[in-house]
């Protein structure tokens, strides 16, 4: 299995960027709950073992992984965008708002973004940056950023599944899922479902 690398940092780092950010965030595509965004800068070449895709860790590894890379990293932030924000604005803008955040939110403040591919809709920024394709899978700083994102989120979704168990937040953390899809049928939506999108906003959808 394929793990990400850091020869993108080093290859930044020869070129003289000090302060190189992953960025990337989890919940874009989810029917309820927040959009979470996570930046991570390390300062040097950093070995942490089992690191990779959120998406490819389990539960339980992941949040080991995010206690090492907040102790390694030089800095870390988390961000979010609820889910009435996202309702107000689009999806699209909430999703570069919250990569807008988690930048401002970095201390000291990056010098280049590496940024995954799927995070970024729509952005204006000033310092250097590129989207990667696959980021979180092949960029060692993309990866640590969605682990934190992913942890974060998914600790958001547990306690709102204890607010409203009805649903199964804690199953499928907000996503147009089987089983959440019976429980819409069945009970409607509630304060943190995104009202804007068509699964929601169109019950009918939902068949």
């Amino acid at each position: 299995m394929k793990y990400p690398k850091f020869s993108k940092e080093l290859a930044l780092w020869k070129k003289g960027y000090r302060f190189i950010a992953g960025i990337d965030e989890v919940g874009r595509g989810a029917w309820a709950g927040p959009i979470v965004a996570a930046g991570v800068i390390f300062s040097s070449r950093k070995v942490i073992k089992g690191l990779k895709d959120s998406k490819k860790v389990s539960g339980p590894k992941r949040k080991k992984l995010a206690k090492i890379i907040k102790s390694k990293a030089l800095a870390w932030t988390v961000q979010v965008i609820d889910n009435k924000i996202i309702d107000e604005i689009g999806v699209g803008k909430a999703n570069a708002l919250v990569i807008d955040k988690v930048i401002n939110n970095l201390k000291p403040r990056p010098e280049y973004l590496l940024i995954d591919k799927a995070s970024l809709i729509k952005y204006k920024i000033r310092i250097p940056w590129e989207t990667i394709i696959k980021g979180d899978s092949l960029i060692f700083s993309i990866a640590a950023a969605s682990i934190l994102a992913k942890v974060h989120r998914d600790k958001m979704m547990l306690k709102l599944a204890k607010k409203y168990p009805q649903y199964g937040f804690g199953e499928h953390k907000g996503y147009g899922t089987e089983l959440h899809q019976k429980m819409l049928k069945i009970y409607d939506i509630c304060k943190i479902h995104r009202r804007s999108y068509k699964p929601i906003s169109q019950p009918k959808l939902i068949n």
